[in-house]
């Protein structure tokens, strides 16, 4: 039989937000991801901004380090 937890669980702590990625230029995949991101922060889409972040972000690119 499983025993019940009593206790209440540590906090969480979350840390601050990432500053938005830059695009790198002259890439096509990055600035059409830039311009979706501009897009949907007018419309207040923060989802779709949050998902425009991550495209630019871990699209590769080889002159550029991978953090």
């Amino acid at each position: 039989m499983t025993e019940r937890i009593r206790t209440m669980s540590p906090p969480v702590y979350v840390g601050l937000p990432l500053d938005p990625p830059e695009p790198v230029e002259g890439c096509g995949i990055c600035a059409g991801a830039a311009m979706a991101r501009e897009s949907a922060q007018a419309r207040g889409a923060m989802t779709a901004v949050s998902d425009a972040n991550v495209v630019i972000r871990r699209h590769p690119h080889k002159d550029r380090r991978q953090a």
